[in-house]
């Protein structure tokens, strides 16, 4: 199998630039690989196929507004932050332009007491940054960040994207880009789900950039470690579902690759254990679930991971096939695009 094998065409029109009016107004499609069955739906049916006793699985992780625009003292020269993760007193940040920033560098930040002081150059081209001053690195951000739209939607931020570039179950801030699939719920649709009887369980994976980092060679590849957090409810949730015959519906390729970092073998089958740390795990066929059933997910970048991880879940010939329907009827791709409701391959 080569990367060409995840390739296909795709109009640049339907790269949804802003999202639709309303959450769950999104176009849903429904695939079920056994039978070769795609059907067209809205988003708000999702309950009509779910079932008591299924479990939904969430990612709570939160994105934080985490690009910087700063100065270069002297210079008046222009450099733009994307802060990745904090580590002590140190954070981890891409740079542009990065190839003029070298340690010792120093960057400010226009009427804020903070500056900038880059530590260190990664090999990655990456930099460690050691802010000093008396205002907070988070409370900057809050008040002059911005919110890191993907590379494909070509415009700037609006002020609507703070809160329409996040779900709105998102609860802890850590990550640089949305799980998008949980875009489309909104708290009535969540209800309308809870009323059919379907747990909800929460799970944690911090988003980093590398979910857009190009596969050059599948054989190679090597994930960007993100941190993920499955506490001992949503393990409880997961594995009581799993007890009584229910399905795990995971929202997002994020959540299953929680579910999949968590998984313990218990007896013939598998288990979900409280864990967290990081996890550079990445899915591609041939990939035997532990956990997840079904699969809510968007639509994916070509030759990405994410859709590697689809063509593992429901089989690489029919999500292809899929995605060429998806393009005849024009339905809109990736972050604020429409969603796909996936029944996993059995056979």
């Amino acid at each position: 199998m080569t990367l060409s094998d995840y390739d296909y065409d795709l109009p640049e029109d339907l790269i949804a630039q802003h999202p639709v009016a309303e959450r769950d107004g999104s176009r849903l499609m429904v695939l079920d690989p056994e039978n070769r069955g795609i059907r067209h739906a809205l988003f708000r049916d999702l309950p009509d196929f779910l079932q008591p006793g299924d479990c939904l699985v969430i990612n709570e992780t939160r994105v934080f507004p985490a690009r910087l625009k700063g100065y270069r003292p002297g210079s008046g020269g222009a450099v733009e932050f994307l802060l990745l993760r904090r580590e002590g007193e140190v954070w981890e940040a891409l740079v542009r332009p990065g190839r003029r920033l070298r340690v010792g560098a120093e960057v400010a930040f226009p009427e804020e007491d903070l500056t900038a002081v880059v530590e260190a150059v990664c090999e990655s081209g990456r930099r460690l940054l050691r802010f000093r001053g008396s205002a907070s690195v988070e409370e900057v951000l809050e008040r002059r960040g911005r919110i890191p739209l993907p590379p494909y939607i070509r415009r700037e931020d609006l002020p609507e994207d703070r809160e329409r570039y996040q779900a709105v179950y998102a609860r802890t801030s850590g990550a640089v880009a949305a799980p998008t699939a949980g875009l489309h719920f909104t708290p009535e649709l969540l209800n309308r789900v809870r009323a059919v009887g379907v747990e909800i369980a929460p799970v944690l994976l911090h988003v980093g950039p590398g979910t857009f980092k190009p596969v050059l060679e599948e054989a190679r590849h090597e994930m960007d470690a993100e941190f993920f957090n499955v506490g001992a409810d949503a393990a409880d949730r997961v594995n009581r579902c799993r007890q009584r015959g229910g399905r795990v519906v995971a929202v997002g390729t994020t959540s299953v690759r929680a579910l999949e970092s968590a998984a313990v073998q218990d007896g013939d089958g598998w288990a979900l254990r409280p864990r967290s740390g990081w996890t550079r795990l990445f899915i591609y066929p041939p990939y035997s679930f532990r956990l997840a059933d079904v699969l809510i997910t968007n639509f994916h970048l070509p030759r990405s991971t994410l859709l590697m991880l689809v063509s593992a879940f429901a089989g690489r010939p029919f999500v292809l096939e899929a995605y060429r329907e998806a393009v005849r009827q024009d339905y809109r791709f990736y972050s604020y695009g429409d969603a796909m409701l996936v029944f996993q391959k059995l056979s």
